[in-house]
């Protein structure tokens, strides 16, 4: 079995200056290939579930279970996150299910607001032994919320890992979700003061990793800058899902009588594989998987 943490995961990575890859589950043919990327590239993934794929599941357990199972036969380390939960309920069940981590999400909240149920939450996960991250300076592209030009400020994030316990901080540094095209730019002074405002700031002093949500429309040569910098979790939804559909649409194309689910779904989880592997790769600041 090598299901882990992500504590074990981030932090290693955090040590050791490089990134790495947390990609979100849709189905289970997603958490296949995100494994099997794991294996290409000889590196660890984090497995995201997040609260929308939950409700499209109807519930994060089938869906939960299922990933968990996969990540137990992965043959390198491999963790299971809850990423974006705005219900604490819904953490408090993830936790049950018997994952290492989650992602409260109270980044759309007044920060008062954001500070108290966060606090809230980190506590009783940590009771469990339970990672938990945050969400400071709310990041774009999630309902429409995001004004342009959200940033996260390095002594308000200090602030509100004191305040909350967390023990890694999603940030807002111009990234944004769900975009299909690579051109964000990010501010990579601001990556850079944000990570020495957290050195040491976590429980026994511990540094508080960066976390990177919105990275589909990130350009590779950026990230690695962005890593270099100091973020370490690296999240991709987007671009994945798009490798995964352009795969089932060239095979529906190729034969429209196909009817067969499976003769389009596994060239499309090995493309997203393929693809995942590279982005690992990429993370962990090997120069060969730049492509963009």
């Amino acid at each position: 079995m090598t299901l882990v943490s992500a504590r074990e995961l981030v932090s290693a990575a955090s040590a050791a200056g490089t990134g790495i890859g947390a990609f979100n589950v849709i189905h289970l043919e997603t958490a296949e290939g995100l494994v099997r990327a794991a294996a290409l590239a000889e590196l660890p993934v984090i497995l995201q579930i997040s609260q929308n794929c939950a409700d499209y599941h109807g519930g994060l357990e089938p869906i939960a279970l299922a990933t968990l199972a996969v990540a137990r036969r992965a043959d390198t380390p491999v963790a299971v996150h809850l990423d974006h939960a705005e219900r604490p309920e819904l953490v408090a069940e993830a936790v049950d299910l018997g994952f290492g981590s989650v992602m409260f999400d109270g980044g759309a909240l007044p920060y008062d607001e954001n500070v108290a149920l966060t606090a809230e939450v980190a506590a009783q996960a940590h009771r469990a032994g339970v990672y938990v991250e945050g969400e400071l300076g709310e990041v774009g592209g999630k309902d429409g919320a995001h004004a342009p030009g959200v940033r996260t400020d390095p002594g308000e994030a200090r602030a509100f890992v004191a305040a909350t316990g967390v023990d890694a901080l999603a940030v807002a540094v111009g990234s944004s979700h769900a975009m299909t095209d690579r051109t964000a730019a990010l501010d990579l002074d601001l990556i850079a003061r944000l990570r020495a405002a957290l050195r040491g700031a976590g429980a026994a002093g511990v540094d508080v990793p960066l976390v990177l949500h919105g990275s589909s429309g990130v350009p590779d040569a950026v990230i690695a800058e962005a890593v270099r910098a100091g973020m370490t979790k690296i999240n991709v939804s987007t671009h994945l899902n798009g490798y995964f559909t352009r795969a089932v649409r060239a095979v529906l194309d190729a034969d429209e009588r196909l009817v067969d689910s499976r003769k389009y779904l596994a060239p499309a989880r090995e493309a997203l594989a393929q693809e995942a592997a590279r982005l690992l790769r990429l993370f962990a600041l090997q120069p060969e998987a730049v492509t963009s």
